[in-house]
């Protein structure tokens, strides 16, 4: 992992936006702990304000001091994750003090994800927690490759990460740990 990924997180500790590779889709990331930054997520995707935006976090250690979770739920981030699952989930008062209000949705949950890719995994690890909203304009698909990125986003996103293995180019599935045993709300 090279001078393109210490780029990348020096681009994430001052504010920038970055996209990077997941197992899933490409993301467009930000600390999920920067409100500002945060903002300019939806702001370079042109989305509506009040639209929650999901959280990647290198481990199920890092992912659960922000998750509120039932054993059930507990037992199925350890099982699944590293993988192409976001859950949804309460967040404890950790995540409440520490994220960016915006990553919330309207009903309070967040939705975090553990990627199974090992520089999704690295930036989290040496950045904090990132923003994991696909690469794409509000309404539009998702970016497959980062010349597809770079035409939708320029010169907004200062780093485009092309190390590690491709995207699957499938979108994660949705899994609500909000109660006492995981529901599918999405698949991939």
């Amino acid at each position: 992992m090279g001078a393109r990924l210490d780029g990348a997180v020096r681009a994430l500790e001052t504010g920038r936006l970055i996209v990077y590779p997941t197992d899933t889709l490409f993301g467009l990331g930000a600390r999920a702990t920067d409100r500002t930054a945060v903002a300019r997520i939806a702001a370079a995707k042109g989305r509506p304000a009040g639209m929650p935006i999901s959280i990647a976090v290198s481990s199920t250690d890092e992912l659960e001091p922000l998750a509120e979770l039932s054993a059930m739920g507990r037992r199925f981030v350890r099982t699944h994750l590293p993988g192409p699952f976001t859950v949804l989930a309460r967040p404890t008062p950790r995540a409440r003090r520490s994220l960016a209000p915006e990553v919330a949705g309207p009903h309070g949950t967040i939705g975090l994800r553990v990627p199974d890719h090992p520089i999704a995994r690295e930036l989290a690890r040496r950045a904090g927690p990132l923003t994991a909203t696909s690469a794409n304009r509000h309404g539009l698909a998702p970016c497959r490759t980062l010349a597809e990125a770079r035409a939708a986003f320029g010169r907004a996103v200062a780093i485009y990460v092309a190390e590690g293995p491709r995207p699957s180019g499938r979108p994660s599935d949705l899994v609500d740990l909000t109660g006492d045993a995981p529901h599918a709300v999405r698949r991939g």
